[in-house]
Parts: structure tokens; sequence; C-alpha cells
């Protein structure tokens, strides 16, 4: 009887202390918009919940790299996201991290198709990275060595890989989502891989001022549109997901909506027409803005969601980071494009209101849920919660700090417009060359083995 009565008490104990550690708390994170200390406050507090994730910095773990089930292109979306906390809250705490990560993953040709990816990386994930080391560019992040490519030419190398891997022979165009052809989803074109590439242009022919960029964004917008992944609808654009090359050319497409393809192309836009003053990125601005504004931000709250899965609860580890892609890319519109200033900032500032309320829960009490219109944590938390309550925090203070420099406006980083030109990074750096001496010993070791079997077999008839 006291033994079930002690083993009852310490049950009772062990649920409240679970309720404590998980209940959500009242204690948000407090958070003023636009309030210098306070968003910084708040993106130290989320940032160190980021790097609860980080196997960088333990024992046996890869730099770079966060723990399962976050894959390789989530870690270049974090670190992009870390750099604008250091220039912008002057925070150097992980200063170090973030450097290695990026020195870590380039890859032995510095185009971020590392040997630990090369038989899983597709178009988009290293486009990821090369959007991280082009944001390391634009906010004079520290250089590498003079004698290692800088942030700028490592951006040039992912371009070039990537353009080097158009594939006119199917769908008149376009990158393939996965760039080897063992992995699934080769036989797939979709719009966040071409979108990269088309807003790395964008990035490059500004910071550089070289109009020759400006050719290959218009190329695959041309092609984006030819192909209808983006379609003019009368809400604004319907920017869907991709399609399969298939027997029909790409005609029978999928027609998920994501935020973060209307976030890149978004991006990508506003960097063209301040680079060019040209009315028709603005005109195509617009119906990027309108087709997500009608589709990705809650009519009663003004704080934006994941349409497509957030509310049935069916988003999977990466959806439930996308929101911190488009929250970075809103950032950069609303300081590039005038005229977008106020209604993005609007979306931004409801946003980071609804993300600080989230980020109540956990023993820490400042774990970040996936609902920004919930009004507390919503029981949500990973990786892609944290970085998406961080990006859309800390773009708060956007109109506050230089807008992205260019090699003319005190961008200090080095480029090569060659870089990357070298290899079309399409075969697996991981595989062994076989030689003759090798296939002997491999037979000579088959026939050990079945007489090993042979002789177990006789036995056991015996």
């Amino acid at each position: 009887m006291v033994q079930k009565q002690l083993r009852s008490a310490w049950s009772r104990c062990l649920c409240l202390i679970w309720a404590l550690l998980w209940t959500p708390s009242v204690r948000a994170i407090s958070l003023e918009t636009g309030d210098k200390d306070s968003v910084c406050s708040a993106a130290t507090l989320i940032t160190n919940g980021i790097m609860d994730y980080y196997e960088g910095i333990r024992y046996g773990g890869t730099v770079g790299l966060f723990q399962p089930p976050y894959f390789w292109w989530e870690a270049g979306e974090v670190f992009g996201g870390m750099i604008d906390t250091w220039a912008w809250c002057e925070n150097t705490t992980y200063e170090n991290i973030i450097y290695d990560a990026l020195m870590a993953q380039r890859g032995s040709s510095a185009n971020y198709v590392p040997a630990n990816q090369s038989t899983t990386e597709g178009n988009d994930d290293q486009a990821f990275w090369g959007l991280t080391v082009m944001e390391a560019a634009e906010r004079n992040f520290t250089n590498p060595p003079s004698d290692e490519p800088g942030w700028l030419a490592l951006s040039q190398a992912v371009y070039n890989t990537m353009l080097s891997r158009w594939d006119t022979a199917n769908c008149d165009g376009g990158l393939r989502w996965q760039i080897f052809q063992w992995n699934s989803g080769y036989d797939y074109k979709n719009t966040i891989s071409n979108s990269c590439l088309f807003t790395m242009a964008a990035r490059l022919a500004r910071y550089t001022q070289n109009d020759t960029y400006i050719d290959t964004a218009e190329m695959v917008w041309d092609w984006l549109m030819d192909v209808k992944f983006i379609q003019n609808k009368s809400d604004g654009y319907a920017i869907y997901d991709g399609a399969n090359i298939g027997t029909d050319n790409c005609s029978t497409f999928d027609t998920y909506t994501w935020s973060y393809n209307y976030g890149i192309l978004m991006a990508g836009t506003a960097y063209l027409y301040n680079f060019t003053n040209d009315q028709i990125w603005l005109d195509r601005l617009s119906g990027i803005y309108n087709g997500f504004e009608s589709t990705f931000v809650n009519a009663s709250t003004g704080a934006m969601y994941e349409h497509m899965c957030q509310e049935s609860g069916n988003c999977n580890n990466d959806q439930r980071s996308f929101k911190s892609i488009v929250s970075r890319c809103l950032g950069q519109t609303a300081v590039l494009v005038s005229s977008y200033t106020d209604k993005v900032m609007t979306i931004i500032n409801k946003s980071a209101s609804g993300a600080a309320s989230s980020c109540s829960g956990g023993s820490d009490n400042h774990t970040c849920g996936i609902n920004w219109s919930y009004g507390s944590w919503d029981e949500w938390y990973g990786l892609g919660e944290q970085i998406s309550a961080l990006e859309v925090i800390q773009n708060t203070l956007v109109l506050q700090v230089p807008p992205p420099l260019t090699n003319s406006t005190g961008g200090t980083s080095e480029g090569d417009v060659n870089a990357g030109m070298t290899s079309r990074e399409t075969s697996n750096k991981n595989e062994i060359t076989v030689t003759s001496k090798d296939k002997a010993g491999a037979g000579v070791l088959t026939a050990i083995v079945l007489i090993i079997f042979v002789a177990m077999s006789t036995w056991v008839l015996i």
C-alpha cells in the first residue's frame, strides 16, 4: 500500500513537472516592433533557441549542419537570417559559428555542392546557400582571407553552376528540381529552383552593375510565364509549384501554392526595379504582391500563414520554415521599392507581433509556434518555427538599417564573374574508381564467401 501511494505521488509529481515545462506560458517575448533594443533582445532569445538544434558545436557534429530531421538547405536559410541579426543588432555572439559554417559547406569546388550532400542535393538546396552568401556580401559580413573566394564569388559560383544546368531539351527551358539523375525529382521542374536563379541574377545585377545578369532574370521570368507556372488571375498572380517533364513537356502541373515562391519572386522583382527603374518589374511585383496578400495573409489579424497546410496541421518540416524566407523577402521589398514600403511593413509588423506572442512555449518560455494569429504558443515547435519568428521580428528594423550594399555603395566582397564555370557538378564526388585489382580482389572474396557457405550447408545436412 505504501509503495502504491509512493508510486502515485511520484506519478503526480512527474505530471506536474511535465505540465510546467510544456504548458504555454503567458510570458511571451516582449516586443515593440521597430524598437531596436526590443527587437534585438527578442532576436537574441530566439537565436539561442535556434542553436539548440545546431550540430556543428557538438561532439561528433558536422560544422554547418543542424540535427535531423532538418535538411542541409534549411541550414543555409538559418545562417542567412543570422547574418542579418549580426548586422542589424551588432550581435557578434555567433559570428564565428556563421563564418565557419559558410566556409565548411562550400565544397571542394567552392560552389556549395559539398561531398556530404552530393547524393541528395537539389538546385533549390544549392540556391539557398547561394542566396545566403549573397546576403553576406550585401551586409559586409566578415570576409574570407584574400586567398579564398569572397562571398560574392561564392554566390557567382552558385549562379554559374545553376545556369549551366538550364535544360532546353525538355519543356523548352528551365531548371530541374534535382541536380543528379539518381534522385527522385530529377524529372520534375519546379518554381522554387528557377525562382532562386531569377533572384540570384537580380541581386548580382544590382550588386555588380552587370546587365548580363538581367538577361538571365528575364529568361527565367519568361519561361515561368510561358510554362504557366505563373498565371495572372483577377486577384494577382497564382504561382504554382511545378510539373513533371513527362510526355507533355510540363503541361500538367502541380497547382500547390507555397509562400516562399511568392517571396523569392517578389524580392527578385524588387531588386530589378530598384536597379533598372523599369516599370515592367514594378508591374510584375504588383501581380506577385497582390497574389501573396490575398492568399497568405489572414484577413482578420493581418498576420502571415502558410495556407496550404497550416490550418489543417499538415505542414512538414520544410513548409514550417517557409515564412522565414517570405519575411526576409518582404523586408527587402519594403526597402527597395518605396511605393510598397507602407503596405509591406504593415504585414511585417502585424506578423511580428503575432510571432512574438507565439514564442511563449517550452521550458525556456520563448519556444516559438507556427500560428501567428493564435495569440500564444500553439504547441508547435522546431527549427522552422524559430527561424520564421526570428526573420519576421528582426525585419521590423529593416527601414532603420542601410539597404543591401553594392560594390558602389560600400560593399567590400570580392567577386569572380567566372567562378564555378569549370564544373557542372552533376557527378557523384563520393563515387569510388574501381580498378582491375579491386575487381580481382572482389572476385577472390566472393569465392571465399561461397566456399564457406557451401561448407556450412554441407555440415547442416550431415
